[in-house]
């Protein structure tokens, strides 16, 4: 950089600069330091590489091409490492209770590290579900220069499959419809290499709704992650670190309401995650800005669903990339007034100058439909409210399975009651799945239905069976299901009190979930309730339940 003096070197100038400062920079030195790194800013890379998952095996060389990019930017880069767990993976056992937990982990890692270190910016590179809006959290408590690359997403498996192609098949040998040669042959062939879950699910939701945010630069969350263009993505992304660092733009100026309000409606265009919705509310918070679940249903309202995606749809994300990503979808959005063009993004430029040069889809895709012929007419992500859930549920209806479904409640106290009721054939047309206790507090941890949500389609119920829980969903999770309910059944919730033959319906049109029964009932009910001993008492997870709040705010744990 042009301007080395203490202006852009605000903190690590502090740790290393003066007699005093000797042993900080002998201890630097051995790491590689010299004379003239002391005097550039200092950038931490924050790479979330493993070898636990797919989605961030191949990060470490992605980080080494941050770090090029950030050298050849007159700053110096240093890489650290934070964790990872795999959604996809843990599904349907214990463990997954730490997934939602590892959010918090990820973020309060990367903010100790740069805030010890003085690292005058951060970039951070995610590439599954929770460790890419814990990127943001970290940068958003920091409020220092920063920006986010997405690790991209991995390519089809043989005959189009991915992995809920594989837990689908479970609930289709269940029934019957395959056999275990068949559903060992997909689970050979599904996941073909490095890169995040291949359909509009949580990775691939949270990497556009960051690039709407601004937070990325331009392209980066339609990119696959083994390809030319990710490695240059990476490249960029270190050089562009220099003009955030000289103008001190930090993610308090990007991370605005209106750039909230763009992720947002990108998020419902595409037909994302659920998950969107806890790590956007989330990473408001963690940004100071004012923004509740109610605003999903508010832009909701005029913003319909384009994108034919699975789950719910047809296409892969690595299919929307040959056509042109997202890119262009933002410019019709743009072009509607449904977009805030003048925020700023992490290259300087506003959305709207970005969008400026983006040339449309091609005329013969089916992937990205035109607002007179939408998917949906308005939002698949619906926020209920009724006698079942005071506060909030979050479903996910993308209309295939219709807006209303009222049935009989079959209740259980945990993934896995429900999982051997559903693939021993107990579970019929006309039920609705009640699963509780597994919320924020009461898993702890609030873990994913994947696996059951999957088993019912895998056993052709999709369209004659609901789910409720205070859980939450897989991205890769569809049919009439409901999610995040509040208050969760832990501090009891009317949940809690719910019956085996009580009878619940679900209108995504009123935007209602009700059980039919009179308030005096449920009073009597509640009455009567009495909490469960936790599940757990010391470790991480204990913590997690003492620290965390509702799922209706996002499920944050650093707000007393």
């Amino acid at each position: 950089m042009a301007n080395q003096d203490k202006t852009n070197r605000k903190h690590s100038a502090l740790l290393v600069d003066g007699i005093q400062k000797s042993p900080a920079r002998s201890m630097l030195r051995a790491v590689g330091f010299t004379d003239q790194d002391f005097r550039r800013p200092q950038v931490g890379i924050a790479s979330t590489w493993s070898e636990v998952t797919p989605c961030n095996i191949h990060i470490n060389g992605l980080a080494e091409e941050v770090a090029k990019g950030v050298f050849s930017a007159e700053a110096k880069p240093i890489i650290f490492n934070t964790i990872t767990i795999s959604d996809g993976i843990a599904n349907g056992y214990q463990g997954m209770k730490y997934s939602l937990v590892s959010r918090e982990v990820i973020a309060d890692s990367i903010e100790t590290v740069v805030g010890c270190q003085g690292h005058d910016a951060l970039i951070a590179i995610g590439g599954c579900d929770k460790n890419m809006p814990a990127c943001l959290i970290a940068m958003a408590r920091l409020n220092r220069p920063a920006l986010f690359v997405y690790g991209g997403t991995i390519q089809p498996g043989k005959n189009h499959t991915d992995i809920v192609s594989v837990f689908e098949a479970v609930g289709a040998h269940a029934r019957g419809d395959i056999n275990e040669a068949d559903l060992l042959a997909i689970e050979k062939s599904a996941i073909p290499g490095p890169g995040s879950c291949g359909g509009m699910y949580t990775a691939n939701t949270m990497a556009s709704a960051i690039e709407a945010l601004g937070m990325s630069l331009p392209g980066s969350s339609a990119q696959e992650a083994v390809s030319p263009e990710k490695r240059e993505d990476c490249h960029r992304a270190g050089q562009a670190i220099r003009w955030l660092i000289e103008n001190d733009v930090k993610p308090s100026d990007i991370m605005t309401r209106p750039a909230f309000e763009n992720a947002i409606t990108l998020v419902i265009a595409l037909g994302g995650s659920t998950n969107a919705v806890l790590h956007l509310l989330a990473m408001a918070d963690a940004v100071n800005v004012p923004l509740s679940i109610d605003d999903f249903t508010t832009l909701g309202k005029r913003v319909p669903v384009l994108a034919d995606l699975r789950p719910s749809g047809r296409y892969l994300m690595s299919e929307l990339i040959q056509i042109g990503g997202i890119a262009p979808l933002m410019k019709r959005l743009l072009a509607k007034g449904l977009l805030h063009g003048n925020c700023l993004t992490v290259n300087g430029k506003t959305l709207a100058e970005n969008l400026a040069e983006v040339k449309d889809y091609p005329a013969n895709q089916n992937i990205i439909m035109p607002f007179d012929k939408p998917i949906k007419a308005d939002s698949h992500l619906r926020i209920l409210r009724g006698n079942l859930a005071p506060t909030s549920a979050v479903a996910k209806i993308s209309g295939q399975e219709g807006t209303l479904f009222t049935g009989k409640a079959r209740v259980f106290n945990s993934e896995e009651e429900s999982m051997t009721a559903i693939l021993g054939g107990q579970v019929v047309a006309g039920d609705v799945v009640v699963i509780r206790y597994e919320g924020p507090k009461g898993g702890p941890g609030m873990r994913e239905m994947l696996s059951p949500t999957s088993a019912i389609m895998g056993r052709g119920l999709g369209n004659q069976v609901a789910l409720i829980t205070d859980g939450r969903f897989s991205g890769g999770s569809h049919g009439f299901v409901v999610g995040h309910i509040t208050p969760e059944a832990m501090v009891g919730g009317p949940i809690a009190i719910i019956e085996d033959g009580d009878t619940i319906t679900i209108d995504a049109e009123k935007n209602e979930i009700n059980l039919a029964m009179t308030d005096e009932e449920i009073q009597r009910r509640l009455s009567a309730w009495v909490a469960p001993e936790p599940n757990v008492k010391r470790g991480v997870l204990a913590k997690y339940a003492k620290t965390v709040g509702s799922a209706s705010e996002g499920a944050i744990t650093d707000k007393f």
